[in-house]
């Protein structure tokens, strides 16, 4: 995603008024009017009109609870818990000009709506009891909606790091740009970013990485694989606070660069394939507890190495091959 499309984006979403409510979104009363009033006319059930059979576009209905859940005939269009994953939100966001873009025709969702909707999606998608049209809806759909959601753990974990982050400005991300780096969100409507240099692993040097300090509160995965930087880029990639992961595959980095990485308290996964880590490196990173996944193939760890790292670190796998 380019910059200025990354800031329209974050420019909709920051000018949505999402209520201060504490009380959950009510489907019922809150979502199901504008449903109503915009998209269902295009998507409920089959019926005739003019002597012609009319069928739900793209096999969407809308006017039932057991419908929205099943999807269209692409596949699903809500994902609860995940705005960024339900097209039945994402496609309301898109700009007016894109195909993709709902309703097709009358009237948009307001401002104020498309907040709803994304709320009603972040809590749950819980209905409240609506079930809608009952016309050809399979026997059981009912009892398979009343099953409680479950925040995803991965879900959770993200949106803690979001809170008090703020989108950068321009000059960050054009800065980041200008030195051949590559950042988007890493979810639609999110301040938090993935960085990659893949478009010109040959030119991204130690000094390349620096470039992305402007972004430092921001980043949470990093792609520095086949780059030709050093341990010495470590030093920098050491002041991103909120990283989760990092690629350093087919890279010199060197089991002294590692330590410079201690103090990185959400670093959840690193991949060292094909590097000169040994085990003396593992070591640096028996002391980054939050690591859950270590890639070692083709490193110089070993199998003992390997598994001395896992066991000081409960629930770690740390694969050498």
């Amino acid at each position: 995603m380019s910059t200025s499309a990354f800031r329209f984006v974050c420019f909709l979403t920051a000018s949505l008024a999402v209520s201060t409510a504490t009380a959950a979104v009510n489907f019922e009363k809150e979502i199901l009017p504008f449903l109503t009033k915009k998209c269902i006319d295009c998507h409920k059930a089959p019926f005739e009109e003019n002597g012609k059979k009319k069928e739900p576009k793209a096999g969407l209905r809308l006017d039932a609870s057991w419908a929205i859940v099943k999807g269209s005939e692409n596949g699903p269009v809500l994902t609860a818990g995940a705005p960024d994953k339900s097209s039945i939100y994402e496609s309301v966001m898109l700009p007016k000009d894109d195909d993709g873009h709902m309703p097709s025709k009358g009237d948009d969702l307001t401002k104020e709506e498309a907040a709803l909707l994304k709320k009603w999606i972040e809590e749950g998608a819980n209905f409240g009891g609506w079930v809608g049209s009952t016309l050809g809806m399979p026997a059981g759909a009912v009892t398979e909606l009343a099953k409680p959601f479950k925040p995803r753990t991965r879900d959770l974990f993200y949106a803690a790091l979001e809170k008090e982050v703020k989108t950068p400005g321009d000059e960050a991300f054009a800065k980041a740009k200008a030195a051949g780096a590559q950042v988007s969100p890493v979810k639609v409507d999110s301040p938090l970013l993935r960085a990659d240099f893949l478009t010109g692993v040959s030119k991204c040097d130690d000094t390349k990485i620096e470039a992305l300090l402007p972004l430092k509160e921001n980043i949470v995965q990093l792609d520095l694989g086949r780059t030709v930087i050093t341990a010495a880029a470590l030093k920098t990639v050491a002041q991103l606070p909120r990283l989760v992961s990092l690629d350093l595959r087919q890279t010199k980095v060197t089991d002294a660069g590692l330590e410079a990485l201690t103090g990185l308290k959400k670093l959840e996964t690193i991949n060292l394939y094909g590097t000169e880590v040994t085990d003396a490196g593992l070591k640096h990173l028996a002391r980054i507890k939050s690591l859950k996944h270590v890639y070692l193939w083709q490193s110089k760890a070993t199998k003992a190495g390997a598994k001395q790292l896992a066991s000081a670190i409960p629930g770690l796998k740390a694969s050498v091959e």
